[in-house]
């Protein structure tokens, strides 16, 4: 993973988002020769339109009666 001093990621500071979205690579930031920061890539968006696509499943008819009789416990 790339290491960028904390001074020089200050004058880059504009720039480096768009560095680590590009190359989909975590930067470090460190002070003084300790982790100071992690600049971690944002997951890439799935569109909220089909996400669930392939995860339902028909059952059949939910309306008409079962045909096994059955009970329902009361409390």
């Amino acid at each position: 993973m790339p290491t960028i001093a904390a001074g020089q990621s200050k004058a880059t500071c504009r720039k480096l988002p768009d560095a680590v979205a590009r190359a989909r690579v975590a930067h470090h930031i460190p002070k003084r020769d300790a982790p100071a920061a992690e600049l971690v890539p944002s997951p890439p968006q799935t569109p909220l339109f089909g996400a669930l696509a392939g995860n339902v499943r028909k059952e059949g008819d939910i309306v008409s009666p079962l045909k096994n009789a059955w009970e329902a416990v009361t409390r």
